[in-house]
């Protein structure tokens, strides 16, 4: 402000330009204001990309062509009856032992947070058992769970008082021994990714649940757990299909899921490599299937959060749009 008058703002407009200038002026041309950028060219990496291409290419030229494989075996038996009774149950344990042990990571998460010194020790003490000592060791343990107790009883106890007795290897076969080791394995993993997901969510929400009134147990599973969902679900992904993985481990106790049926396969008709392959694919297969529901689970609880990455489908689209522009 000066002298009593409030200063105009400086006409910008090329319409305001001519009218300030008065009739007869000339007015210079606007001038374009954007800026084309020209992205910058690359060459190294494609031809990074053609020579990883070309490798990839010889490698499964060399396996396809080589006279030691009999494709028509790997045909035969890649939609074998057998071969699909082990992928359904490697499938049935894997999905078994996901859901119990993330319930069971949930409780021992939980435990791990408490104030109270016992429930603390016995889930640190749990987490250090099952993560210290080999998946194989724990599997071939349940299996042979009969040869340390030959009879599993309930009664009371330091008396000869029993309710029922059952033999163990009856109440314990091989499919629910490997089930146990599985999904008492990876709770041990999965209350440690539940945990970290939980310390992740700030702590003014359990004082602002506490405050509203909520009540422990609802605050965990309306407030914390929703919100720690961001980090656990990219992990609990990875457990998801190292756990399909690790149901080939089960063959040690003869539990018939996929590879211990191609094993079986092959040690009669001596074609190991054809029916490795033929699980591979299975495997290969199964792992792609099961990261589609990671991907979006991903994406529907990192909202509002971060950037999103763009599905397959809108990259071809914006593929297809840059390309149209140039």
């Amino acid at each position: 402000m000066s002298n009593g008058h409030v200063s105009s703002a400086v006409p910008t407009t090329k319409a305001a330009t001519a009218k300030a200038a008065g009739p007869g002026a000339a007015v210079a041309p606007e001038v374009e204001d954007d800026v084309v950028a020209i992205p910058l060219r690359h060459p190294w990496r494609w031809v990074v990309a053609g020579v990883l291409v070309l490798a990839l290419a010889g490698l499964f030229a060399s396996l396809w062509t080589n006279p030691n494989i009999e494709h028509s075996t790997i045909a035969t038996y890649l939609f074998n009856p057998k071969i699909i009774n082990g992928v359904g149950l490697s499938l049935l344990v894997t999905v078994i032992a996901m859901l119990v042990s993330t319930v069971l990571g949930v409780l021992l998460a939980v435990m791990r947070l408490s104030r109270n010194p016992v429930m603390n020790a016995f889930a640190w003490l749990y987490v250090w058992v099952f993560r210290g000592t080999p998946l194989l060791i724990q599997i071939v343990f349940w299996g042979y769970l009969g040869l340390l107790y030959s009879q599993i009883s309930l009664g009371v106890p330091f008396t000869d008082f029993t309710i029922f007795s059952v033999d163990t290897n009856t109440l314990v076969p091989a499919f629910v021994a490997g089930l146990l080791a599985l999904t008492l394995n990876q709770a041990a993993y999965s209350a440690e990714i539940i945990r970290s997901g939980m310390l992740s969510v700030d702590p003014g929400q359990h004082e602002a649940a506490a405050s509203l009134g909520m009540s422990p147990a609802y605050t965990l599973f309306k407030v914390v757990l929703p919100q720690a969902m961001r980090v656990i679900i990219p992990p609990m992904g990875n457990e998801t299909i190292s756990m399909l993985k690790q149901t080939s481990l089960l063959s040690v106790i003869a539990v018939l899921e996929l590879y211990t049926v191609a094993t079986q396969i092959s040690s009669q008709n001596l074609r190991q490599v054809e029916l490795l392959l033929v699980v591979s694919a299975w495997y290969l297969f199964l792992t792609s299937v099961l990261s589609v529901p990671q991907y979006y689970l991903e994406r529907h609880y990192g909202r509002g959060t971060a950037a999103q990455a763009p599905t397959l489908l809108s990259r071809i689209m914006q593929n297809r749009i840059q390309r149209s522009k140039r």
